[in-house]
């Protein structure tokens, strides 16, 4: 690879040489790059996005059950979560360890309150890990 760049001095300034083709490939890159770039601002941008923190992504991808995941970002009590949902307290626990999957009903009063999809919580379960087996 160094003998494919050459470095010089030339009016006091440092500079390298380097071969036509690997300018142009520097070059599409840079490109590309800049694409990413305004794609990304564009979503960063965009205000109704609703982002999920990583942690939760992990928790989820690990198995962790979408609905305790869910309720504990938000920062619900459990107790808190069933009534929002109109669902008991035991109901929900039986949910959230697995013990019930959950009635439609159950798991849209629960998504409602939770600001999430029925998808988000019923998706998570169907995907694999650890609570999509019980």
């Amino acid at each position: 690879m160094k003998d494919r760049f050459r470095t010089f001095t030339r009016d006091g300034e440092q500079r390298v040489e380097i071969p036509l083709a690997e300018y142009r490939a520097l070059l599409d890159a840079a490109d590309e790059d800049a694409v990413d770039a305004a794609i990304l601002r564009r979503i960063l941008d965009d205000r109704d996005q609703d982002w999920v923190p990583g942690g939760v992504v992990r928790r989820l991808a690990a198995g962790e059950n979408a609905v305790r995941v869910w309720r504990e970002h938000r920062g619900l009590r459990a107790c808190d979560l069933a009534a929002a949902a109109g669902i008991g307290r035991s109901y929900l626990s039986a949910i959230e360890t697995g013990r019930k999957p959950g009635s439609i009903r159950a798991l849209q009063g629960i998504a409602e309150a939770l600001g999430v999809t029925i998808d988000d919580l019923v998706e998570a379960a169907c995907t694999g890990g650890a609570d999509a087996a019980q």
